[in-house]
């Protein structure tokens, strides 16, 4: 079979039907949009998350027998109050944590010479003197550069102040008025779709479930996670503990290395402010614990809709999505993959069931 009749057959297969273009047309113009205009539309996407977080205490509390409206009053002071403890308790400290941190910098790295000389007298045939002289060097080099770009920075994002602003009143706008024209906004929409959209209907149906779980959870997992982690960093008398405990919070976010890259600063500010002792250790003991409890006992308790992709998949899509859109790609990097996987497996029997019925 020539090339054209290859073609023909896998266009025949796949795209002939009406649905599949539409739905192949909103994809890719959904994506593009994204790609193209995501920056300008930050704030909308933004509280298009945050509402569809807070639908679910809405609805929670809609089942309770509360009006809609009440509920949806009560759910966006509590968001409110959330944003106004994040923006003027939680974040100043975790800056001021971040600066004392990039300042002390150069001096853990020059105090850390005297470990890695002893390493180095231990095993002189793994690693030579003048190797760990020039990491030493680089690595405080790296330090005050970042050391300078902080103090600086401040001054520097002044001229973004005002945006900054209009982000931070735009966004609970926003959020409030999805959350109470919640129906009309659905109705708008699905009146710009075709009637016939049996396909969309299946992909959605395939991806709806998990989605919602997964970002409601992931949320928690971060809030959880993050907030146990800065207790006990705290506890322990470990400095840096609000920046620390943010740190581990949001590297769930990656499956499977997320874990082990939090551990190293971890350990490097407890092998600094405690020295190789037993406090050390118990400092890495309670975070493996805290892992540990994490991965066995918070997510299959949290995620009741399991992920079905492989770890593969799930690594490249953070990977890609990640480099695409930073932060947002990466805590949308699973979701998307089950979009992706659940395009596979729907598309073509979407349209094998359509042309079945149109048989008939």
């Amino acid at each position: 079979m020539s090339l054209k009749g290859v073609l023909r057959q896998w266009f025949e297969r796949y795209l002939s039907d009406e649905q599949a273009i539409v739905l192949l047309a909103l994809l890719v113009g959904g994506f593009a949009v994204v790609i193209w205009m995501g920056q300008a539309l930050a704030p909308f996407f933004t509280a298009l998350v945050l509402a569809f977080l807070l639908q679910g205490v809405v609805g929670w509390l809609e089942r309770r027998g509360l009006p809609r409206l009440l509920a949806v009053g009560l759910v966006f002071l509590l968001f409110l109050g959330a944003l106004l403890a994040l923006a003027l308790i939680v974040l100043p400290l975790v800056w001021n944590q971040l600066v004392e941190l990039v300042q002390e910098a150069p001096r853990m790295f020059a105090s850390s010479q005297l470990w890695l000389d002893e390493l180095q007298a231990r095993y002189p045939t793994v690693v030579t003197p003048d190797q760990i002289q020039g990491w030493i060097a680089s690595a405080g080099r790296q330090a005050s550069t970042l050391g300078q770009r902080a103090l600086t920075l401040s001054l520097a994002s002044l001229g973004s102040l005002m945006a900054l602003i209009i982000y931070l009143v735009l966004v609970p706008i926003l959020v409030f008025f999805m959350l109470k024209d919640r129906e009309r906004l659905v109705a708008f929409l699905l009146s710009l779709l075709p009637r016939q959209r049996t396909l969309m209907t299946r992909v959605w149906q395939e991806m709806d479930d998990q989605i919602a779980n997964y970002v409601r959870g992931k949320t928690i997992e971060i809030i959880i996670v993050g907030s146990v982690a800065f207790i006990t960093f705290w506890a322990f008398g470990l400095p840096y503990a609000a920046l620390l405990g943010l740190m581990v919070g949001l590297s769930v976010l990656v499956p499977y290395i997320g874990a082990a890259v939090a551990t190293l600063p971890v350990a490097a500010v407890a092998g600094f402010h405690f020295g190789m002792g037993e406090q050390f250790f118990y400092v890495l003991l309670a975070y493996a614990i805290l892992q540990a409890l994490d991965g066995n006992v918070l997510v299959p308790i949290l995620f009741s809709e399991a992920v079905d992709l492989h770890p593969v998949s799930i690594i490249l899509a953070v990977l890609f999505f990640g480099g695409l859109w930073g932060f947002w790609g990466i805590f949308f990097a699973i979701p998307l993959a089950t979009l992706i996987k659940a395009l596979v497996q729907a598309w073509p029997r979407g349209i094998a069931s359509q042309a079945e019925i149109g048989s008939q």
